[in-house]
């Protein structure tokens, strides 16, 4: 089970581009933007720290650390952090629906009424739609982009060079009062660390998660016929990518999906650039014929691809279960 959050505070902005490098001739927008860092990155710190200071055996990490994310949270309050809204939930600032089964079918009453906020809070989790907008229970996300222009300059001149002389990140600037969360099975010593793309400075502490935590709570709940992601969720072999295991205990239960399209999905294993990949989004709602009986920790190994390591390691496909009118 996850015991500690991890929450992790800009020093100033962070990176957030899995594009390339521009050049003078092709400055183009803010293409392949990608934040906040996927868990595989904080893995990635667990291991690199280590081997500068170490203080859990190589094989204990490698066996045992099991980290997800990304999430965000009000600073002082770092417990009840930001999950992805299932997608069966639409608020609005004009109002609110819900996507329920009727007939056999998924019917919702405004057609025309689009979600404009996807995250809440943890703790509000299986609270009806309606009530979680009346509390303020939702929001924006607390960070936008900032686009800055490095040039690199010739050695005996103050000018550029004629080819690559630009380069173009896409930082991320946060809000002062909000951090970064993620879960995780260890502690990661309290410190600065350089951590994503481009190695800016964030300040880094572990919480210990206490039993009666609103996450703990929910991971301890087994799902049955609904759930919803809240991470990104690779599945499949080493080859494919699926939108659901395609295992026998899991396909047969022959699910029905609400979700939006793919998304990009690649990490670092062992200074290795690991495979691209999709993956579905986080807040995608799942509804099975037959109930699943499982909490995610349960989910089996061979769900989930491995290069090196199970991707369930680095959290995918972590999930909660929701309820959807008109399922029983």
């Amino acid at each position: 089970m996850f015991k500690y959050l991890i929450t992790i505070s800009p020093l100033g902005f962070m990176y957030g581009s899995s594009g390339g490098f521009l050049s003078p001739e092709n400055l183009v927008g803010r293409s392949g933007a990608k934040f906040p860092p996927e868990a595989a990155t904080l893995s990635g710190l667990f291991f690199s720290s280590n081997k500068v200071k170490s203080y859990i055996s190589p094989k204990e990490l490698s066996d045992n650390l099991f980290v997800a994310g990304p999430f965000w949270a009000k600073s002082d309050d770092p417990e009840y952090f930001y999950v992805p809204i299932p997608w069966h939930k639409i608020i609005s600032k004009k109002g609110v629906d819900e996507w329920k089964m009727k007939s056999g079918k998924w019917h919702r009453e405004s057609e025309d009424l689009d979600p404009e906020y996807s995250w809440q809070t943890v703790n509000s989790w299986v609270n009806k739609t309606a009530a979680i907008k009346k509390n303020g229970d939702v929001a924006d996300i607390p960070w936008k982009y900032v686009p800055i222009l490095h040039p690199k300059t010739k050695d005996d001149e103050r000018c550029t060079l004629a080819e690559d002389g630009l380069f173009l990140e896409n930082s991320v600037q946060m809000d002062d009062e909000c951090c970064l969360v993620y879960l995780s099975t260890h502690p990661l010593a309290d410190g600065w660390y350089r951590f994503g793309g481009e190695n800016h400075l964030v300040e880094i502490k572990s919480v210990l998660l206490d039993d009666d935590s609103p996450i703990v709570k929910l991971l301890r709940q087994p799902i049955q016929r609904s759930f919803a992601l809240i991470t990104p969720g690779v599945w499949g072999s080493n080859k494919f990518s699926y939108r659901y295991p395609k295992n026998e205990d899991f396909s047969q239960k022959r699910p029905e999906m609400l979700t939006d399209k793919p998304i990009s999905y690649r990490y670092r294993a062992k200074g290795q650039m690991g495979r691209g990949r999709y993956a579905v989004p986080p807040g995608t709602v799942y509804l099975l014929r037959e109930p699943l009986d499982k909490t995610w920790w349960e989910f089996p190994q061979n769900w989930f691809p491995k290069e090196g390591f199970s991707l369930k390691q680095v959290g995918c496909g972590l999930c909660l279960p929701i309820e959807i009118q008109g399922v029983e």
